[in-house]
């Protein structure tokens, strides 16, 4: 969906696989999940098992008939678990669900169902404004009216495509190379300015549309850096070719097809764009923004005396003249020809 850094794809293919080693180990035959029999990650799952073992079986719950005539929603179970005196954070006047890994922390379900609420105005009109449902965007990342008014500056180290050292220049702290020291540290400063929240509504694969709301910090700065070296690194028509194949590859994780031979090759022509992408990225992080501010590279493809207005650089302007006459080869005989029919259909 453009804006949506899935957070929660790329969770499932984790765990699955983890599933799948403790399986053979133990060397047992049968797996399961408890995702629903409506939802994105049911498929994510089991695509996932069986591209690792196809011998496996999945037992799944959300689609066992005597398991859907017990439960049939989420209310069903919250009644159960309380009950049973089974802690759940879920409440009937907060039902909505939420799914956490050292990415993201997404919501969805419950109140969040209506893809309009909490909208701009409460029942009693604009003076009565809702909120978000209880901490729904805000485990991770304060609201922008709460975020500091000065900007954090930070400094993105990386090597050949991946972030190995977060600098403080405030404070001189570095950060690194453990990705997941950056990551939780990232996820720490750019919540505090409230960075990566998204409230979007996705096509989910089983074919309906879903509401979701997303906290993803440390992934949004990490994004936003790293296109920005990119653009100083990476040859503009191998930018052109790689735009559409990561839509795709942003798609096979999305739909669950990690371990999928399209997916393997995808990863190999992914790999090989990055090998030029080292460098240092400058940022500022205010008010829910990511502010790119200055990049460098060794690899860099920018030649400051070549681009210069104030001379030539070694650029010899009278070639343009050729170079503008060539493009405009095509142009002219597409107006000689729309003339000739111009005249033709008023004859």
């Amino acid at each position: 969906e453009v804006r949506f850094l899935l957070g929660t794809a790329r969770g499932r293919p984790c765990i699955g696989k983890k599933q799948v080693e403790i399986a053979g180990e133990e060397g047992a035959g049968h797996v399961s999940h408890g995702s629903t029999g409506k939802g994105n990650d049911q498929v994510r799952f089991e695509l996932c098992y069986l591209g690792m073992d196809p011998t496996l079986e999945c037992v799944t719950l959300w689609r066992d008939r005597d398991y859907l005539a017990k439960f049939d929603g989420r209310q069903d179970l919250l009644d159960y678990a309380s009950s049973k005196g089974i802690p759940v954070s879920a409440t009937k006047t907060h039902s909505y669900s939420e799914d956490e890994n050292a990415m993201h922390i997404s919501y969805e379900s419950g109140e969040l169902e209506d893809p309009a609420y909490p909208g701009l105005s409460g029942p009693g009109g604009p003076e009565d404004e809702q909120d978000y449902p209880g901490l729904v965007l805000r485990k991770l990342t304060k609201d922008v009216a709460e975020t500091p008014d000065e900007p954090l500056p930070l400094e993105l180290d990386f090597h050949r495509g991946a972030c190995v050292q977060v600098r403080s220049p405030k404070t001189g702290e570095t950060f690194g190379p453990d990705p997941l020291e950056i990551f939780m540290t990232l996820n720490a400063l750019a919540g505090a300015h409230g960075v990566g929240r998204i409230d979007i509504v996705e096509n989910r694969f089983v074919g309906m549309k879903s509401r979701g709301c997303y906290e993803t910090p440390a992934g949004t700065v990490l994004y936003a850096a790293h296109l920005d070296l990119e653009t100083l690194t990476v040859d503009r028509e191998v930018m052109r070719l790689r735009d559409p194949l990561a839509l795709k590859y942003a798609e096979l994780v999305y739909n669950g097809f990690w371990f999928a031979p399209e997916m393997d090759f995808l990863r190999n022509a992914m790999d090989h764009v990055q090998r030029p992408v080292s460098g240092t990225v400058a940022v500022h992080l205010h008010k829910g923004h990511v502010k790119c501010r200055g990049r460098t590279s060794p690899n860099s493809l920018y030649n400051k005396d070549l681009v210069s207005m104030d001379h030539a650089g070694g650029f010899v302007p009278e070639h343009s003249t050729g170079f503008i006459q060539t493009l405009a080869t095509r142009l002219r005989a597409s107006k000689r020809r729309d003339d000739n029919l111009l005249k033709e259909e008023n004859n």
